[in-house]
């Protein structure tokens, strides 16, 4: 039995999620069909870019992403105050610009209107859409349905692409936020397809690690930015520092490929900011979908989660 959407999301407990969707046909996503000997391989791509056409719009972050073959990772943010700051004609810009403009909002903007109750309908949509702009069902669903008409269209079918709903989870704290990060970015190098982060096509680590490479580095505008501890800094963003997650992402892959589960001589500082240990560390970067959890966090975390998702007990993957 699903669980309702209501009962996973909630902003007050956490505004990070990762969420993953998966195709139901045989037919891959972004891979090579054997079967067919067909190359889908232009649709990471499609991904990609419809990830930063969304992120330039929704008041949702990208923290990581991974396209794989069969399915893609998101880890987001939802920037809640980013939405609630917005003027109304930031909102209808926003809005408008992946969707039409209802006959009411273009009297609004020519300034036509005349009567209050014209004006109260005006308020009632633009705020109906800023919710939207952060709600994460919305985005979810704006990303999945453009690939699913160009998969049909190229395929020349009908019918479902995706399963039926994305899989979120909840992360409910610094530890789960950096272990759904690090198993994201590493998709492509636990699956085999590459040797290295840096070598990781079409996921967020190699997409940050070629910034760093140019003569002007910065963080790329459609991704979520590491601004190093939250508390000495008042921007939004990672409360963590770039080059320790790299160096974390590096060490775990490194790891997990040689199947080792002792701590490696030189430890990333990030391991001991967060007292995690190693083998904790690699169980959830090797095993976060495997628990089929809706919530990830420290046991404090998960307790603290069960009013806020009006529930009366959580079953998530614990963080010790």
């Amino acid at each position: 039995m699903t669980t309702a959407r209501n009962q996973q999301i909630c902003l007050e407990a956490t505004p990070y999620y990762h969420c993953v969707s998966r195709c139901v046909r045989r037919t891959f996503l972004c891979g090579y069909d054997e079967q067919s000997q067909k190359s889908y391989e232009h649709r990471r791509g499609w991904i990609e870019d419809r990830i930063k056409q969304l992120s330039a719009i929704y008041c949702v972050d990208i923290c990581a992403y991974a396209v794989m073959s069969n399915h893609y990772h998101l880890v987001l943010h939802i920037n809640k105050e980013q939405a609630q700051s917005l003027s109304k004609i930031n909102v209808i810009e926003r809005w408008t610009s992946l969707h039409a403009t209802p006959v009411l909002i273009q009297r609004y903007l020519n300034q036509e209107l005349k009567t209050q109750a014209e004006f109260d309908s005006t308020h009632q949509i633009i705020e109906q859409w800023r919710e939207r702009l952060y709600d994460l069902s919305w985005f979810m669903r704006e990303l999945n349905f453009d690939i699913a008409i160009k998969a049909n269209q190229e395929d020349k079918c009908k019918g479902h692409f995706w399963e039926s709903r994305y899989k979120s989870q909840a992360l409910l704290d610094e530890k789960a936020l950096i272990a759904a990060m690090a198993y994201v970015d590493l998709n492509p190098v636990r699956s085999g397809i590459a040797q290295t982060p840096e070598t990781s096509q079409h996921t967020s680590v190699k997409t940050r690690i070629d910034e760093l490479k140019t003569d002007q580095p910065i963080t790329p505008s459609w991704l979520h930015p590491f601004i190093g501890e939250q508390s000495s800094h008042n921007l939004s963003g990672i409360p963590l520092r770039l080059i320790d997650y790299l160096q974390l992402v590096d060490w775990t892959g490194r790891e997990f490929r040689q199947g080792k589960y002792s701590i490696s001589d030189i430890q990333p500082p990030l391991l001991e900011r967060i007292n995690l240990t190693s083998k904790e560390w690699l169980k959830v970067c090797t095993q976060l979908e495997r628990k089929r959890s809706l919530f990830v966090g420290t046991k404090q975390s998960l307790i603290h989660a069960i009013p806020q998702f009006q529930r009366s007990r959580i079953s998530g993957y614990r963080l010790n």
